[in-house]
This record gives C-alpha cells, sequence and structure tokens, in this order.
C-alpha cells in the first residue's frame, strides 16, 4: 500500500529547481491556474495577463496598487505561476509583450456571439482551438509526460477513467494502446470503474481524465488504484485540485475561455486529446519492435474487412 501524499504542484517553480515557464507560456499558466486562485491572485494574473507590456513596466509596488492587492500577493501569484520572484515574471512579460508585438503571440480573441455568421466561427473556433493546444504543449511538463509513458509501456494493464467528455478521451486512449497489443479499459460507469480499480496492483496503470480535477466518480477509481500500488496518472486542468492527491503523474491541460456557447467541455477535450496523442505516441516508440507489426495488423484486418463488404 502507498502512503497518501499530494505530490508537488505540476510546474511551479519557486524554489523547486524547476525552470520558470518562457514567455510564451505564461498567458497558458494564467488560463489554466487562475481559476484555482484567490479573488486577489485572480487580478494579479488578469492584469498580466490583458497588459503585458504595462505591467512589465511596474514595480511591485506599482502592480499591487494597480491591482488593488499587496505586495506579498504579487509575489505569491508570481511562484505560483512558476517564477522564483517577481523580478522574473517582469523579465517573462517584457518577452511576452515583444513577441505579440511582433505577430508572434496571438491576442486574446473575442467570444462567439448568437448572431456571428457560420464564418466567423468557424475563424474563432479554429483560433481558440490553436490556442488552445499550443498553450497546452506549452504549459506540458515533459519530465512528467515522460514517466508516464514508461510507466504505460511497462505496464501489465492500464485503466482509463473519466466522465461525460472526458470519456470520450478515455476511450480514445484505450482505443489506440489496444491496436498496438496492450490491455487496456475505458470506465465511464463509477461502479465498475471501481470494481476495476480494486484489482490494480503494482505494475498496472490508472489514468484519471478530468478537466475541473474534482469529479468524485474519476477521484474515487484512482485513489484505489493509488492505495494498491498502481502507477496513476492525472490528465487535468487544474494541478492543485483533489484528483493529484492520487496522482503519481500529473499532466495539465490548458482551456480558452468558457462562454455561453463554448462551455468548458468543448475546449477541454481539445487539450486532452493532445495529451492523449503524446502518451500514445511515446508508448509506441517505446514499445515500437511490439507496436509497429500490431498497427500492421490491425490496419490489415480494416482494409480487409472493407474489402469483403457488400458494396
Amino acid at each position: 500500500m502507498k502512503e497518501i501524499f499530494r505530490p508537488r504542484e505540476n510546474g511551479n517553480g519557486g524554489g523547486s529547481g524547476v525552470a520558470p515557464p518562457a514567455p510564451a507560456a505564461l498567458a497558458a499558466k494564467v488560463r489554466t491556474l487562475a481559476p484555482s486562485m484567490t479573488r486577489s491572485m485572480q487580478r494579479v494574473a488578469e492584469a498580466v495577463a490583458g497588459d503585458p507590456a504595462g505591467c512589465a513596466a511596474l514595480t511591485v509596488t506599482g502592480l499591487a496598487k494597480l491591482t488593488g492587492t499587496s505586495e506579498a500577493t504579487v509575489v505569491r501569484t508570481a511562484r505560483l505561476l512558476g517564477y522564483p520572484g517577481y523580478r522574473d515574471l517582469r523579465l517573462a512579460l517584457a518577452g511576452l509583450a515583444a513577441q505579440q508585438q511582433s505577430g508572434r503571440a496571438p491576442t486574446i480573441t473575442t467570444d462567439i456571439s448568437v448572431d456571428d455568421p457560420i464564418a466567423d466561427v468557424v475563424a474563432k473556433l479554429a483560433h481558440d482551438e490553436q490556442q488552445t493546444l499550443a498553450d497546452t504543449a506549452a504549459g506540458l511538463d515533459t519530465a512528467q509526460l515522460g514517466a508516464a509513458v514508461s510507466a504505460l509501456a511497462g505496464a501489465r494493464r492500464t485503466d482509463v477513467y473519466g466522465i461525460g467528455a472526458s470519456g470520450l478521451v478515455a476511450q480514445d486512449l484505450t482505443q489506440k494502446l489496444l491496436r498496438i497489443g496492450l490491455i487496456a479499459h475505458a470506465h465511464s460507469d463509477p461502479h465498475l470503474a471501481v470494481t476495476n480499480a480494486v484489482q490494480l496492483r503494482a505494475g498496472d496503470v490508472a489514468i484519471a481524465i478530468t478537466h475541473s480535477g474534482a469529479t468524485e466518480d474519476v477521484i474515487e477509481p484512482l485513489r484505489a488504484a493509488f492505495e494498491r500500488g498502481a502507477t496513476t496518472v492525472a490528465v487535468t486542468g487544474r494541478p492543485g485540485s483533489s484528483v493529484t492527491r492520487y496522482a503519481d503523474h500529473v499532466l495539465t491541460t490548458s482551456t480558452s475561455r468558457e462562454s455561453e456557447l463554448r462551455p468548458a467541455a468543448m475546449s477541454s477535450r481539445t487539450s486532452q486529446l493532445l495529451v492523449v496523442d503524446c502518451l500514445f505516441v511515446g508508448v509506441a516508440q517505446r514499445t515500437y519492435e511490439a507496436a509497429a507489426p500490431a498497427l500492421a495488423a490491425s490496419y490489415e484486418a480494416l482494409a480487409h474487412r472493407h474489402r469483403s463488404s457488400p458494396r
């Protein structure tokens, strides 16, 4: 049995030896972490994301005054975003401002409105999807990803838990793993998830997919798997959420701003699928000698079915 503990918060560079996020990743960190911040810290985060050039010119005292907070709150926000101190955050803000001015960093788009022409809907959704993918890639901890890939590549069996839109992502991952000859199961029924989780042990892998990190129907089977010695992975948009208490490895996803016509489930699914694809490709690389023939066999089976089906 494992001792229950909470792992380090993913991506927090304050004193942990982890390199601070690059300027391009700053906006992604703000979007990912802002919902879990205190209201005063949110004001600081929103200010630096909304006007990086203006905030880069401010001292810690100036930013505290601008946001109606304290210097301590500004410093805490900088550290939560992954910077050792405010000076490092100012440097990142200056870099982000330079990227935006050169056109290499996108600005925030407007929400989709009820009367938008369909062409505008397509353009806005495409931009948001691209931004979500870029933010997720920029904020993904590759050390955590590599560790999760290693565990999956050597697993006796993998169980994946997800509810709703996250359940579809769970099915996508298991189907991919099955096609390269690995044993994998997706569980969207909470009762089946728990009864299967208690059968796991060391050498198995359990993956929980939850944007909020607070879905009890996903947390409970992950906890059961964790306590029985399985390697556990959380794919979540909230790196400090409840699900991470039972995760050996945390893979953080990003989302675009939620709106009336674009619920969080839409953009979170996009970022989750990117993480799932990274996991699958990583595992296929590690197990290439077995994965390549298995993929070839599955392609041939599908091709044969297509050739033999009546037209």
